[in-house]
């Protein structure tokens, strides 16, 4: 992501935080059953793409150490009040920034799928496949190919609350790319209204060359459609895997 934080800038992290969060409500569980081994042994849970804290709250709640990281400095604001116990909120912006050694990478909402190329998601998941101590736990998730036509688009979505209202148009310029332009009206202290517009560029990819990919970085992992019992988006597909123990 540039420098400028083109994404979730500060009305639409909030809108996100406030209207968004059953993703995270969905797939918590299933990622507290996979860091189960994690939470035992008191490893490091390293988040990416924590956005304001909605999982990373779970994570804390249920006793986990967390490093919280995201590319935005505005979900970042939010992170730090919503989930105040996680061990660190710090910004991290992938593919270059250096990943914590961790006992687990967690990530949901497709944060990986928001990066510029397909070269550069390769490079991140290396880097978070890299960063994962022996024994190490990986849950993420992404888009595929499939997500455009599972999800009906082009289309647009409208949600209005009392003091905020969000209308976003979807598109797919090629088979491989997904759009969403998002336009943002928030209430302002006075009553009068403010209006900020974004557009989120997300990169698809073929998630079933994922786990060979993978493989050749140590990480044994496999494909599939939800964390746990949750169903997720058509579309969006889960990663999840475990880095061998050192012998």
């Amino acid at each position: 992501m540039p420098p400028d934080e083109p994404y979730y800038r500060a009305d639409l992290a909030r809108i996100h935080h406030l209207g968004f969060a059953f993703h995270a409500d969905a797939c918590a569980p299933g990622i507290l059953a996979l860091l189960e081994p994690v939470l035992e042994r008191d490893g490091l849970v390293v988040e990416l793409g924590c956005g304001s804290g909605l999982l990373t709250r779970y994570l804390v709640d249920a006793g986990h150490r967390v490093i919280a990281t995201d590319a935005s400095s505005a979900m970042l604001d939010l992170a730090r009040a919503h989930a105040s116990g996680a061990q660190g909120i710090e910004q991290l912006v992938l593919p270059n920034d250096p990943i914590p050694g961790a006992d687990a990478i967690v990530s949901i909402g497709h944060m990986f799928s928001y990066l510029s190329t397909p070269n550069d998601i390769d490079r991140a998941l290396v880097a978070a496949a890299e960063a994962l101590r022996p024994d190490g736990v990986f849950a993420i998730d992404l888009c595929d190919l499939t997500y455009v036509e599972a999800q009906h688009v082009p289309d647009v979505k409208t949600w209005v609350e009392d003091d905020w209202a969000l209308i976003t148009r979807r598109s797919a310029p090629t088979p491989d790319r997904f759009v969403r332009e998002m336009t943002t009206f928030t209430r302002n202290d006075d009553g009068s209204w403010r209006r900020d517009d974004e557009r989120h560029d997300n990169i698809l990819i073929d998630t079933s060359r994922v786990p060979a990919f993978l493989a050749a970085h140590g990480l044994d992992a496999r494909v599939g459609s939800a964390f746990g019992s949750e169903q997720l988006p058509g579309g969006l597909h889960t990663i999840v895997g475990r880095r061998a123990e050192r012998r």
